[in-house]
């Protein structure tokens, strides 16, 4: 598959054109941001973990009926995937109680909810990704009724799945963040979920240790998160050179992770 011209790049990935106008290629960058692009900072090996991890997540889900984007892993650091519009929302499933949530509503850090809750984000960097609500999406347009149930339906079965998933290795699934996107050239406009699952998208715990496997460790200057993503990658089988059996992990010190500020 030719590679084209640049289409788009986001914070942490970049768009191509490819010789099939219904397919791009999607590279993954080593770029991490946080809070809303304010803290940024280049971390060695990150995108080829998180390319590896998300083809893992996505062709898991593909094969339990959840339609996806991904055609395929190109190489270490590229997919092919399907063309979609991404729809201007992010929806984010939450299972244990962090993050924006407890800073809003005074929720104690930790408190498992009694049910997934699902929240929405207007995707736009420059209004810091606002929260906001169905009646927003509906008034809007942004999705209909029919449109907004189908995708809640899909982020609770998603959810559902990668609980179990990551159970199973001894993690837990606190939160995480979706895209979808609508396919013009796929069964009648299709929605699609699109983007990629990742420890970037992704809040994940070691269950024993409580030790954080995702990129909280790069906001909150944790430290060691290529050992982190390793960690989530070995366990999911993908780093068949490294152990997979599941076990407590001991990180080094923060200073140990190499980060090249921008």
């Amino acid at each position: 598959m030719k590679k084209g011209k640049k289409l788009y790049e986001g914070k942490a990935k970049i768009i191509f054109a490819t010789s099939d106008k219904n397919s791009v290629i999607q590279h993954f960058k080593d770029d991490a941001t946080a809070f809303n692009n304010q803290k940024k900072a280049s971390i060695e090996g990150k995108g080829i973990l998180n390319n590896r991890i998300s083809e893992h997540i996505l062709s898991s889900l593909s094969d339990v009926g959840i339609k996806n984007h991904l055609i395929k892993r190109l190489n270490m650091r590229e997919q092919l995937v399907k063309l979609v519009n991404i729809i201007p929302i992010e929806f984010v499933i939450r299972n244990i109680a962090t993050g924006s949530l407890t800073k809003r509503l005074g929720i104690e850090e930790g408190t498992v909810l009694d049910y997934p809750l699902i929240e929405y984000c207007l995707k736009d960097d420059k209004l810091g990704d606002p929260l906001i609500s169905s009646e927003h999406i509906l008034n809007f347009k942004w999705l209909n009724v029919t449109e907004l149930d189908l995708i809640n339906e899909q982020c609770l079965r998603i959810n559902d799945f990668m609980q179990g998933m990551f159970r199973g290795i001894g993690i837990k699934l606190v939160d995480f963040k979706l895209e979808f996107g609508i396919s013009p050239n796929d069964d009648k406009n299709a929605i699609l979920l699109a983007d990629e699952i990742s420890p970037d998208t992704c809040r994940l715990g070691d269950v024993v240790s409580e030790k954080k496997l995702d990129k909280d460790r790069f906001r909150k200057d944790l430290g060691n998160v290529i050992d982190a993503y390793q960690e989530v990658a070995r366990r999911l089988g993908i780093l068949h050179e490294q152990s997979n059996n599941v076990r407590p992990i001991k990180f080094s010190k923060p200073t140990a992770v190499k980060i090249k500020k921008k």
